[in-house]
């Protein structure tokens, strides 16, 4: 299955949630240093405010979406790309959106 085939049916489950958002774990795990996640959130659907356990970008594969930290706020649609603040952040979907998020935690040495 193609990722735009995933991210359809993705997009579909997050339609029919109760929560409006759905994801898949495409690359890596709880023991991987770096993850790619499909994450669809219907239109109007916040992921509430977390941290970033380490460097992360969003692709955004369909839709729109917004990305908040503090008070600043980007914008993201179709085949752009963001970069995830090391703060606490939330993103808002302003449309039916599916977006690639990729994440590489922090090294922890000592």
């Amino acid at each position: 299955m193609t990722l735009e085939q995933q991210a359809t049916e993705l997009l579909a489950q997050a339609r029919s949630q109760r929560s409006g958002r759905a994801a898949h774990l495409v690359v890596g795990g709880p023991e991987s240093t770096m993850t790619q996640t499909l994450v669809a959130l219907r239109d109007g659907t916040v992921l509430g405010e977390h941290q970033n356990p380490g460097e992360a970008t969003v692709l955004v594969l369909s839709g729109e979406v917004r990305l908040i930290s503090g008070e600043s706020r980007a914008d993201g649609g179709r085949g752009e790309l963001l970069e995830v603040p090391p703060e606490p952040h939330s993103v808002e979907a302003l449309a039916d959106s599916v977006f690639l998020l990729t994440a590489v935690k922090r090294s922890h040495t000592n």
